[in-house]
C-alpha cells in the first residue's frame, strides 16, 4: 500500500443494519489489498461522523443518499491514492455496478442509489440470507 492512503476501518457495530464479515474486508479477493468502491460505501454508511456526506434513506431498506458527492469522490479518492477523482468518475464506477445488479440508481432522486443484498450475498456466501430487521438467516 502506498503511504499516506487513509483507510477507513471496518465500523464497530452500530447504524442498525448488520452485513457479512467478507463486505468489509478490504481485499477483493484472498491476497489482494485492493477494495471494491461498494465496499467503501458500505464502510462510510456505518460510521456516524459521515452521516452529513453520505446516509441510509428512511423506510427504504438499502437505499442511500450522497449529500455530499464531491466528498465522497474525495474520500474515495484518498483511498485509492488517487487524488484527481471527482464524482463524475466516482459515478462512472457506480454504473459499473448496475450491470451486475450489485446496485441501481432510484428513479427521480438525486443522488440516491440502492443495494441489491441478496446479489452481493449469494455468489460469496449462497447460504446467507440478510433480512431488514438485521439478522442474518442460514437456509
Amino acid at each position: 500500500m502506498k503511504t499516506g492512503c487513509s483507510i477507513v476501518e471496518k465500523p464497530e457495530g452500530g447504524g442498525g443494519y448488520h452485513f457479512p464479515d467478507w463486505a468489509y474486508k478490504t481485499e477483493s479477493s484472498p491476497g489482494s489489498r485492493q477494495i471494491q468502491l461498494w465496499h467503501f460505501i458500505l464502510e462510510l454508511l456505518q460510521k456516524e461522523e459521515f452521516r452529513h456526506v453520505i446516509a441510509w434513506q428512511q423506510g427504504e431498506y438499502g437505499e442511500f443518499v450522497i449529500k455530499d458527492p464531491d466528498e465522497v469522490a474525495r474520500l474515495w479518492g484518498r483511498r485509492k491514492c488517487k487524488p484527481q477523482m471527482n464524482y463524475d468518475k466516482l459515478s462512472r464506477a457506480l454504473r459499473y455496478y448496475y450491470n451486475k445488479r450489485i446496485l441501481h440508481k432510484t428513479k427521480g432522486k438525486r443522488f440516491t442509489y440502492k443495494f441489491n443484498f441478496n446479489k452481493l450475498v449469494m455468489p460469496n456466501y449462497p447460504f446467507i440470507n440478510i433480512r431488514p430487521n438485521g439478522k442474518q438467516e442460514t437456509n
